[in-house]
């Protein structure tokens, strides 16, 4: 982390965060809503970039790497994914060069979508419909994460990937995520805590900066803002949106080699 970064966008600022992801960890971030989180990880991605400080990733400042190369190591699954009117297997391997049918198949497994494709008619070749329109919410999430693995990324961003999901497609989309997530640097960002707590280190902020970090347990104990932001999902369950980044200063991240 160098610097002290600022980044305004419409309606916030972000500032303060100062965090190193070492490779293969999984980190949460978490805190209260409107913060920034979707403008994380379009700053990881260099959507744009932050006016001060740097995003720093195996030791090198991810201005000075080629966009194209940054962007194909790095694997997305956001709350809405992107699916296209045409088939699976396409959509899987939208954007990537040199896919084979057993990519493909390696990616759905890790993805918990193998079974229902093989059910499915024209199986790989079932055509999705105008973003996903045939399939459900908890599939459309699966071809999604099989979009992401297909490319064997180093680095995995979860932007609130399973928000908009019933709680049975939630768990069978979570145990994907959560075989996704093994041997890759994560960072999370969920609306419900509750799938944050097997992560290797939450780091929560108030007020654009980073207040605390640790594991579950040992927030819990600090009765801080991870605390706090708990007992509130606890108690009132129907407010689904209390997660969400702050960020600014600059991240450190080791990927997987």
């Amino acid at each position: 982390m160098e610097g002290t970064p600022t980044l305004r966008t419409a309606g916030s600022v972000l500032k303060g965060l100062n965090l190193k992801v070492n490779s293969g960890q999984t980190v949460a971030l978490v805190g209260s809503s409107g913060c920034g989180k979707s403008t994380t990880v379009q700053l990881i991605q260099r959507f744009y970039d932050p006016e001060e400080g740097k995003i720093i990733l195996d030791g090198q400042d991810i201005k000075t790497l080629n966009t194209r190369y940054l962007r194909e190591i790095i694997g997305v699954v956001n709350q809405e994914p992107a699916l296209f009117a045409t088939t699976i297997a396409e959509n899987i391997c939208y954007g990537r060069e040199n896919v084979t049918m057993e990519d493909i198949k390696k990616a759905v497994k890790e993805a918990n979508a193998y079974d229902f494709i093989m059910k499915l008619p024209d199986k790989f070749e079932t055509v999705v419909g105008e973003r996903g329109a045939q399939l459900s919410g908890g599939q459309k999430q699966r071809i999604a994460i099989a979009r992401a693995l297909v490319r064997n990324p180093k680095i995995l961003l979860l932007d609130e990937a399973t928000s908009a999901l019933d709680t049975e497609s939630e768990s069978v989309v979570q145990a994907a995520l959560d075989t996704a997530r093994k041997g890759r640097t994560t960072i999370i960002v969920a609306h419900r805590l509750s799938t944050v707590r097997n992560a290797d280190v939450i780091a929560a902020f108030e007020d654009g900066i980073i207040t605390e970090q640790g594991t579950h347990n040992e927030l819990m104990k600090r009765n801080g803002v991870y605390y706090k932001l708990l007992n509130m999902q606890v108690f009132f369950p129907l407010n689904l949106h209390f997660i969400r980044f702050y960020f600014a200063d600059s991240i450190i991240l080791d990927s997987v080699h």
